[in-house]
């Protein structure tokens, strides 16, 4: 069975938080995956956004836990 190709659309760059060696950047975006409503995921781009890498992806309110925590922690 072929793999199906994944449609995204990058709606907001909201930063850069890393770039390695090859130029692959480390980025948190708003994206809609596929046609879906947008949600915000962190993950590893490529320099032309063709290719990326596993990442993770959030729902509002699991960006603002995630914010939340991270203030805690500091």
């Amino acid at each position: 069975m072929p793999d199906k190709e994944i449609k995204f659309e990058i709606i907001q760059n909201l930063g850069i938080l890393s770039t390695s060696p090859k130029g692959w950047r480390k980025e948190i975006n708003l994206i809609s995956w596929d046609g879906r409503e947008p949600k915000y995921d962190i993950r590893d781009w490529d320099p032309e956004h063709k290719r990326m890498s596993k990442g993770i992806t959030l729902t509002t309110e699991e960006l603002k836990k995630l914010k939340e925590v991270l203030n805690k922690w500091n």
